[in-house]
């Protein structure tokens, strides 16, 4: 599976984003380098289209093979991943929806207002969720900056989620690597993992549509009743 060609985006030399043990093998000495500048990028920098759940797996499941130890790949991509969602924070503190447009291919409005509603649902605690679902951890940060919440609260969130997330990616993906249809079928595992994380946002849609189809039911037999 091409990621790309999900994506309104085709950014030539990045075909590799597909398949992340190719990408990573690629990158040979530099792979603690890409990983975590893709971590931060997609963390805060309102670019949601990079596998960031398949790459930090990958990464500790082939963490042996690329010469990584797995507690600096975990605490590099920690870091990583805690200052990109900084960045967002300020980013929608200091730009809010003046970033967004409605026909953007990237910054489209639509992805933020999904963003909006997934932080008013779950507030604080969504820093910590939307780091497994992707596209909504991209702009959640920005939400949180936006609506001004407050940022000692936002540290704490942002932490917790950035923690839980690299470690049980990495983890995860390190004590997977000893089962060999495992190791063996790593491209295939990338796209379980996105497929997996991409649910919440699938039942975030369905929710959304039987509220709004909730709504024009009510406000039908109120003009009826009018």
């Amino acid at each position: 599976m091409d990621f790309l060609a999900l994506t309104p985006l085709a950014i030539p030399g990045l075909h590799y984003l597909g398949d992340p043990a190719a990408l990573l093998h690629q990158l040979g000495p530099w792979a603690l380098v890409g990983i975590a500048l893709m971590v931060f990028i997609e963390s805060g920098l309102l670019f949601p289209f990079l596998p960031g759940d398949s790459l930090i797996f990958t990464a500790g499941l082939l963490h042996f093979s690329l010469g990584l130890n797995l507690w600096v790949l975990i605490g590099v991509t920690f870091v990583c991943a805690f200052l990109g969602d900084q960045a967002g924070y300020f980013l929608g503190s200091r730009f809010g929806r003046g970033l967004f447009k409605d026909d953007a291919r990237v910054l489209k409005t639509e992805h933020l207002t999904r963003a909006e509603q997934f932080f008013h649902r779950y507030g604080g605690r969504s820093l910590v969720m939307a780091r497994f679902v992707p596209v909504v951890r991209t702009y959640v940060p920005l939400v949180a900056g936006m609506v001004r919440h407050p940022y000692r609260h936002f540290l704490g969130w942002n932490a917790l989620g950035g923690l839980l997330w690299v470690a049980i990616m990495s983890i995860a993906g390190a004590t997977l690597g000893g089962f060999a249809i495992i190791a063996n079928h790593v491209d295939v595992i990338a796209i379980v993992i996105v497929l997996v994380s991409l649910i919440p946002v699938f039942l975030q849609l369905l929710a959304t549509r039987r509220d709004s189809g909730a709504r024009r039911a009510v406000e039908s037999v109120e003009s009826e009743e009018v």
